[in-house]
């Protein structure tokens, strides 16, 4: 084949080459926070790696621990319950959105028990009201807040009548 001057092509790299670049790439991506699969793999289409590199860049990562859903599911419930004082649903909510499967989901979610989670969502009312719900709109707005946060709404109705209940003894 003939190529006109000035157009030579360069040669294809290699599977090794493509791999490594796919690699550089992911460990850049993991370096500013923990990922899951799917965001990895969404990062590297995005930077049009080909199919066949991400799948093996994706695979190695698991293999060295780089990525592994069920951990980060994990350690992501966790934070969010402690740190920002999130609810199952909104945990569970975020998590899907990055692609973790449900089965790993609900394994994060089991690690709180129901009681926790009350404890959790009568200090943030604590934490965010001055008073407690005095009014039927008072209580909307205190159930609204909980449910906002990932809160069901049996457990929101259980902490605004424990907040009510404790103000009153």
């Amino acid at each position: 084949m003939v190529q006109a001057a000035g157009t030579a092509r360069s040669p294809e790299p290699d599977p090794e080459a493509r791999l490594q670049h796919a690699l550089d790439l992911a460990y850049r991506h993991l370096g500013r926070r923990d990922r899951t699969v799917l965001e990895v793999r969404r990062h590297l289409e995005d930077k049009r790696v080909e199919p066949t590199s991400i799948e093996a860049a994706i695979a190695e990562l698991c293999q060295q621990g780089y990525l592994d859903d069920a951990d980060y599911a994990q350690r992501f419930a966790e934070d969010r319950r402690t740190l920002d004082g999130w609810g199952p649903d909104r945990i569970e909510r975020k998590l899907v959105s990055v692609g973790v499967d449900a089965e790993l989901i609900a394994r994060a979610l089991a690690t709180r028990d129901e009681a926790a989670e009350l404890e959790a969502a009568v200090a943030l009312l604590r934490r965010r009201l001055a008073e407690p719900p005095a009014d039927d709109r008072a209580r909307e707005r205190a159930l609204g807040l909980l449910v906002r946060r990932g809160y069901g709404l049996e457990l929101a109705h259980d902490a605004v009548r424990a907040v009510e209940g404790s103000e009153a003894a």
